[in-house]
């Protein structure tokens, strides 16, 4: 027994030396029990409304209720439907409500109006919670004037899925696998592969050639990016002919965006690799650490207008979140440069910084 505790002690050693491991062990479960607490929802909240052309005093009755709910702010009057695709391409709203030309008239004189509830279906299930929540304050709305007016009152609703009429959850998902793989096969495999030679003591050899360190950092970088380019046209190629997912947008800058986040991540991967001494260490803190909020801030599975402002804020630091809201947008959408303008720059910032830090602090390292 004194034996085994005497071994058990040297363990504990070993694993207190680690800090960074030790900070994953012991820093990460409690990290992912606060964001599944508190970011994880199916709700949606504060979803951004367009209104197009409203005129009468019911139409104004009705912005004000959707306003008042928790579930919409209506941002913007428009008179044109031209003015509704901007603002859909742009990512300025979810949601638009179109009133009849004659809407309130009808009402009050016939009991019957017509209303059009259009939404962005490129996230089906998102789309489809919000015209639920909407047309439960339609109801609402129409009790409410049935009890004032004693008489029959009965607004039509009708939805429409704008770029997927279909709900296909495909055209949800596709984009936002697309930037998972990418920070799989750069992020992780690049940290792993630099921290593996200096782990092996082979880092010495290579640092002893002729080659500058830039070279060879960017050697150990360039494989994986090809690999991120076949990856990306397997991606688009079966999106376009398995899952009959449309590419609406411009390929030529589909992919420039794509080279983009690679590059970014690759330089991701670069300062992982300077910050840990193992490649168990790299795994963790690349995959655990990465990948779990990456999935949750991006928002692929969770609305992130739905979340506390603070993690709302901590979501403008994921690179994914402005590479799936950019490949949503050129996919689906079909948007052009303006359109991605924040997305490109968010995800340039981020590349900067990225590079410059992890090129630093690396060769500092290799000296």
């Amino acid at each position: 027994m004194k034996q085994f505790l005497a071994f058990v002690l040297k363990e504990c050693k070993h694993i207190a030396r680690d800090r960074w491991t030790l900070l994953i062990l012991l820093g990460i479960p409690i990290a992912q029990i606060l964001l599944f607490g508190f970011a994880i929802t199916t709700e949606v909240r504060s979803t951004p409304v367009a209104v197009y052309r409203p005129s009468g005093q019911t139409e104004r009755e009705i912005m004000a209720q959707l306003d008042a709910s928790p579930y919409f702010i209506v941002t913007h009057e428009v008179g044109s439907p031209r003015e509704v695709d901007s603002l859909f391409r742009g990512g300025a709203i979810r949601l638009a409500i179109a009133f009849s030309p004659e809407f309130d008239s009808d009402l009050h004189q016939t009991g019957e109006a017509k209303i059009q509830l259009i939404a962005d279906g490129s996230d089906p299930n998102q789309a489809r919670t919000i015209i639920g929540y909407a047309t439960a304050v339609l109801s609402s709305y129409q009790e409410r004037l049935l009890k004032e007016h004693r008489a029959p009152v009965l607004i039509q609703a009708e939805t429409r899925m704008l770029y997927n009429p279909q709900a296909k959850s495909a055209y949800h998902f596709v984009p936002g696998v697309m930037g998972i793989i990418l920070t799989l096969i750069c992020a992780m495999m690049t940290a792993i592969a630099i921290v593996r030679e200096r782990e092996m003591g082979t880092m010495e050899v290579l640092l002893a050639s002729p080659i500058r360190p830039l070279y060879i950092i960017l050697a150990k970088a360039v494989p994986y990016f090809a690999l991120s380019l076949v990856d990306l046209i397997s991606i688009l190629l079966l999106s376009a002919f398995v899952l009959d997912v449309p590419i609406e947008g411009s390929l030529f800058l589909l992919f420039g965006v794509s080279m983009l986040y690679i590059l970014l991540a690759l330089s991701l991967g670069l300062m992982i690799s300077t910050l840990v001494e193992s490649q168990v260490a790299a795994m963790l803190s690349s995959g655990m650490a990465l990948m779990a909020p990456t999935m949750i801030f991006s928002g692929l599975m969770f609305p992130i207008e739905s979340m506390p402002v603070v993690l709302q804020w901590v979501s403008t630091l994921m690179p994914a979140r402005w590479y799936i809201a950019a490949m949503r947008k050129i996919m689906i959408q079909g948007a052009g440069l303006v359109h991605v303008e924040t997305e490109i720059l968010a995800l340039t910032l981020m590349a900067s910084v990225l590079i410059l830090v992890s090129l630093y602090k690396f060769k500092t390292r290799l000296e």
